[in-house]
């Protein structure tokens, strides 16, 4: 099992760019793009927690456990 990031799903329905999340997460873009292409082994509670809030949701809107080879 694997968890996947749907960061870009939420993005989309806020209509908020991945700049504007970073400015206000305060993290780089860059991580921001790491985090939507799935490319990070983890993410910090505190962090996650901002993001969030910034884009109001829940963690599990943002991740998905899926089983391997889906």
């Amino acid at each position: 099992m694997r968890i996947v990031v749907r960061l870009d799903v939420m993005l989309a329905r806020r209509k908020m760019r991945s700049r504007e999340l970073a400015e206000k997460v305060g993290i780089t873009e860059q991580n921001i793009s790491l985090l939507k292409s799935g490319k990070v082994k983890g993410i910090r509670f505190e962090t996650l927690a901002r993001i969030c809030e910034v884009l109001d949701c829940q963690p599990g809107d943002l991740l998905e456990a899926v089983a391997d080879g889906e």
